[in-house]
């Protein structure tokens, strides 16, 4: 076996692992904290696709920004004194139905499917459309006016969250 396949098989076995605990902890912080892991687990399975952007993005947007926002509420509302949810059995039930049916879709996918002759592209221009490099180029030069729009509505969204909250606050 070569490295590639050893690391994918690591990262594939922590990040399901992960995410078994993550949702099986009584303590919120503890999940969010075995969620992060999970991150890092798909960030590492997003460079060995040769997907840097999506694994650049994957740590700093998520494992980062996303994951202490959820600490950030997590705290704030102090979800231990409330377990009315973990007590209903339907939920649980329905639940436990969803993930049957979608481990049902993965055994399907990963042992019946076959890709069409068609679909094979070659390696080397998929490892080039993954780079950070390709995708500035991508987004500088033909997606520009969108890239701009974007800008554009985040900071008008931006002007109007701080319009609202000083109107609160007056």
């Amino acid at each position: 076996m070569n490295l590639e396949i050893i690391l994918f098989i690591l990262f594939s076995v922590i990040a399901a692992a992960s995410a078994v605990i993550m949702i099986t902890r009584a303590n919120p912080i503890i999940s969010a904290l075995f969620l992060v892991l999970n991150f890092a687990c798909l960030a590492g399975l997003y460079l060995l696709l040769n997907a840097q952007f999506i694994a650049v993005t994957q740590i700093i947007v998520y494992a980062g920004a996303i994951m202490v926002l959820f600490l950030f509420v997590i705290m704030l509302l102090r979800p231990e004194h409330d377990l009315t949810l973990q007590k209903k059995s339907k939920i649980k039930f329905m639940a436990a139905a969803a993930g049957i049916f979608v481990f049902a879709q993965l055994v399907y996918i990963i042992f019946f499917f076959s890709p069409n002759a068609s679909q094979k592209t070659s390696v080397q221009s998929s490892i080039n459309s993954g780079t950070i490099e390709q995708i500035g180029t991508a987004i500088f030069t033909k997606y520009v006016i969108p890239f701009e729009a974007a800008g554009y509505l985040l900071l008008a969204a931006a002007i109007g969250a701080l319009v609202l909250a000083k109107k609160k606050f007056e």
